[in-house]
């Protein structure tokens, strides 16, 4: 019985952990679509809201840690220019 229960906790945390690096790949793509989208704007042009916006984007990818921005620009093919 003992196993059984063991067993299924097993389960039950491996489908977890499958739907979480699911999910942190989906995390990761659109960080790096967005990275991309912040690199390519030109704030000349822009409304004051959307560059406020664009900034506040920007300031949360700039927290992240160098190796997993460089995940989340790996998961759309982008580079650091």
């Amino acid at each position: 019985m003992q196993h059984t229960i063991n067993q299924n906790e097993i389960n039950m945390l491996r489908t977890e952990l499958e739907l979480l690096m699911r999910e942190r790949q989906s995390l990761l793509k659109i960080t790096g679509i967005a990275a991309g989208l912040i690199a390519e704007l030109d704030s000349h042009n822009l409304p004051v809201a959307t560059i406020e916006a664009a900034d506040l984007l920007a300031t949360s990818i700039n927290g992240l840690s160098e190796e997993t921005l460089q995940e989340a620009l790996n998961a759309v093919h982008a580079e650091i220019i």
